[in-house]
């Protein structure tokens, strides 16, 4: 079947925009605006969040906790049902879970914009499916396009849950991992109808798999990477210094940072 130009610009478009979340959540992971907004889907309760701590009520850290308190015990029901019963203890006990950060307008907006970009490219993916559904319905990939719709729901479904949690790691975790199938999926769907993408080059191959076995290490550098950071929020809870952090890293950190050399040449080979 062919795909029309408009449409497959259409479908790199919604592509850029998933990629475009992603940085944002780095920025925010690395800002440490997380918390910016306390609720979802709005904002401190409004579409357009505030910019002064004076326009909210007085005990607004009060409101919102209790607003998570409810999130987290319907959520730890979740995983109760799930047979997660260790997970949703650790959710219940875990006292930073109800701790309530204070109005800051930089994180705020940092997270907001975060928001709007998911916002933005979740109707991307809603349009795409749609034509996809009026136009090209028998090419096969109208259950992938729904699909990952679906997945894009419910990563904005789960973004609100590490928002409850107040950002507890392996939530976290999870968000990215998720964000990372739908990349690979918009990717997929982009390949099958583009046919600049189906040309075949002829490779040896050994090209072929080290390819493979490159985008493999990546992928696991990437998910090693999410293990760090989770042990380093351990530390950090648990008053450790900047300067503690790497003496007490274990083997994961050593293999995360030696694996950082290894994917680099890897790159480099490929692009070569």
């Amino acid at each position: 079947m062919n795909f029309s130009s408009k449409f497959i610009v259409f479908n790199w478009i919604t592509l850029v925009s998933i990629y475009l979340v992603v940085i944002a959540g780095s920025f925010v992971r690395i800002s440490g605006s997380g918390m910016g907004c306390p609720d979802w889907p709005k904002c401190f309760g409004q579409w357009i969040p505030p910019t002064d701590s004076t326009v909210l009520p007085k005990d607004y850290k009060e409101i919102y906790l209790e607003k998570r308190e409810k999130k987290v015990e319907k959520f730890s029901g979740f995983l109760e049902k799930l047979g997660f019963d260790d997970k949703a203890s650790q959710l219940r006990n875990d006292p930073d879970v109800y701790t309530e950060e204070s109005f800051n307008a930089r994180k705020t907006w940092t997270e907001y914009i975060n928001r709007l970009l998911g916002f933005l490219a979740g109707n991307f993916m809603l349009l795409s499916f749609l034509w996809m559904f009026i136009a090209y319905r028998n090419s096969g990939l109208l259950l992938i396009a729904l699909g990952n719709l679906v997945l894009m729901g419910i990563e904005a479904w789960f973004g609100s849950i590490v928002v409850a949690t107040n950002l507890v790691p392996w939530t976290i975790t999870v968000h990215m991992l998720l964000a990372l199938i739908i990349i690979a999926v918009q990717t997929y769907i982009l390949f099958r109808i583009s046919p600049m993408l189906q040309r075949k080059i002829l490779v040896p191959k050994w090209v072929k798999t080290s390819v493979w076995l490159i985008f493999l290490i990546t992928f696991y550098q990437m998910f090693l990477g999410t293990q760090v950071r989770e042990d380093i929020d351990a530390l950090v809870k648990a008053g450790y210094s900047r300067e503690e952090w790497v003496a007490s890293l274990g083997l994961p950190f050593l293999i995360h940072r030696s694996f950082s050399w290894l994917v680099l040449v890897g790159l480099v080979f490929m692009a070569w």
